[in-house]
This record gives C-alpha cells, structure tokens and sequence, in this order.
C-alpha cells in the first residue's frame, strides 16, 4: 500500500499493536515495535518486525535513565509512531491510578517529545471511548462533542493524551491524530486476567466449565468493534491529508450489544455478581472518521463469533 516507510508501533507484542505490525509489514514496511511484554506476548510479535523492549516510562529524555544516542538512531527516518502502548481498562486503574498515570500519560508524553525531537513526521495515538464515561440518551450514538465525564483514571489519562497530541500539534508543529476506541474485539484478545474483554473472559469460564459472571444485569451495552477495522483506521489516519492537527475520531461499529446477548453467543449457565463502576452504554458516532478517513467497519459481532468460538474449541 503505497510507498515503503518506517514505523514505530508501541505496544507491538500486544493484542491490538500486533495486528497493526502484521498488516504494516504485509504491505511492505519496515516496522519497529517497543513493548516491555509486561502486557503483551514475544509470539504476537511477527518475525519481520524489529523488536526492541523498552518501556516507555523510561523514554524521559530530560533524564538520564536511557541512552538517548541509541534510541535516537531508532528514531532515524520514521514517518509515523503509532502510539499504543498503555495499561489498559477501568478496573485496574480505579485500584492503581499512579502506575496507569506514569505509563499512560508521562509515557505519551515522551514519545511525543521524542517525535517531536527526531522529526517524526505523524503520531497517532490510540484513545478510548473510557472518556465519555456515562453518557446520555441524547448522546447516543455518541457524537465527539459529547461531554467528556471519565468514570476511572484510565479515562481520564486517556483524555489527557488527547490533550497533549493537540498540544503539541499547536505548539511544535507535529502532525498528531487520536483515535478513540470502543470495545475492541478480534484474534489475539486477551481470555485471562484484569485485561481481558468480556467475551474472552466468558469464553476461558466457558472452556472450564464454569458459569458466566456478569457484573449486574447484563444490560450494559458496549460498541464492539473488529481488531482488524482498528487496524485500517489507524493506516488510514498514517496517511490522510485531512488530519493531523490534534483531530479526535471515534472508531467504533456503530451498533451495540449487551452482556447478555455476548453470554447467550457463548452459551453456557451464568451467575450475576454485584455492578462494578463503569458506563452503562456506549454506541460510537462514526460519521467524522468515516468522512475524515475514508474509512468504515466491516465486521459484525455476530459474523464473527462462530469462528473463533470454532478456533478455541467451543464448537
């Protein structure tokens, strides 16, 4: 696709980042992924990428805790960072907001200041719906003037690094675009543990024999999105002359579905749990990425179930 460039992608050993280096190196780039895998996996990562673990806390370059000269010559040549390396979702960054904060806001902003001193020419950072929080019934589907109310820390670092794109596209004149996620589904999601997304979790209980847990009634609704859509919006914002200047896009299915409706596509008994804190519904607006970018889902939910309930043994 287009003409050969190279690529830093943070948090390239993770679910959504290792699906984007597999489609980048499939079009014939060069592609270097930063991962410290304290999240993401070494087998995520494909064979034609160069790996470097590095954790992005320690990319201050107004301190001395990294060699600098060596991570410039990384920086030599790149046209895009794509910024995905983060802790992710609401629960545990409600139970450890300092280490959420240092990653995903002193980590943003560090690759930002190191694009910013290496001439990198695009940075597209990867945001989440978490920013809306609770929204009303007039939002929905949820227009990008929303208000933003985040209801956890990882909400509300996320918005943070939008700022900061914006910021530094005004101020140090590099081309920065955000890139708001809504529930993010696909090959390679996490089954296991405080990072893994409903449905991964339903299918590991699933698999054991155990009942499905849902948190409350199950009524809460979420925009599920394909990996491989998160994928092309991302390329799409690399090289779209109609952004760069701090734009925020949704990038989300347009159509929703509860927890219960995941459970029954599963199958299986369930239990209910006491309701965690988390917003009750989210349903993206699209209509500026797809005008934006030129972009559009392409993957339903439920099109998709039956093969990867096939792929891990369920059927």
């Amino acid at each position: 696709m287009g003409d050969y460039k190279k690529y830093i992608v943070t948090g390239g050993a993770g679910f959504i980042g290792s699906n984007l280096v597999d489609k980048l190196i499939e079009n014939g780039h060069e592609v270097l992924v930063f991962d410290d895998l304290s999240l993401g996996k070494k087998s995520n990562i494909n064979k034609k990428a160069q790996f470097h673990k590095i954790n992005i806390e320690s990319l201050d370059p107004t301190k001395n805790r990294i060699d600098l000269n060596k991570i410039g010559k990384l920086f030599e040549g790149v046209d895009t960072i794509f910024h995905l390396a983060a802790r992710t979702r609401i629960q545990p960054s409600i139970k450890e907001p300092h280490s959420f904060n240092s990653v995903n806001v002193g980590g943003t902003l560090n690759m930002l200041d190191l694009a910013r001193i290496h001439g990198v020419r695009r940075f597209v950072f990867s945001s989440s719906s978490s920013v809306y929080g609770n929204v009303s019934e007039e939002n929905l589907p949820t227009p990008l003037t929303a208000p933003k109310n985040p209801l956890s820390p990882y909400g509300l670092q996320k918005l943070v690094g939008e700022q900061y794109c914006k910021l530094y596209s005004t101020i140090h004149n590099i081309d920065t675009v955000c890139l708001r996620y809504f529930s993010v589904y696909g090959e390679r999601q996490p089954t296991k543990g405080d990072y893994s997304l409903v449905m991964g979790i339903f299918a590991n209980l699933r698999l054991q024999g155990k009942p499905l847990t849902i948190n409350g009634d199950g009524e809460q609704r979420r925009d599920f999105t394909y990996v491989g859509d998160v994928v092309s919006a991302n390329i799409k914002a690399s090289m779209s002359d109609k952004v760069g200047n701090g734009e925020i896009l949704n990038v989300g299915n347009g159509d929703n579905r509860s927890v219960n409706d995941i459970a029954k596509m599963i199958g299986g008994p369930v239990v209910h749990n006491d309701p965690v804190i988390e917003p009750r519904e989210t349903l993206a607006d699209n209509s500026k990425t797809r005008e934006l970018l030129n972009w559009k889902p392409t993957m339903k939910l439920e099109d998709w179930m039956p093969s990867y309930k096939k792929s891990i043994g369920l059927e």
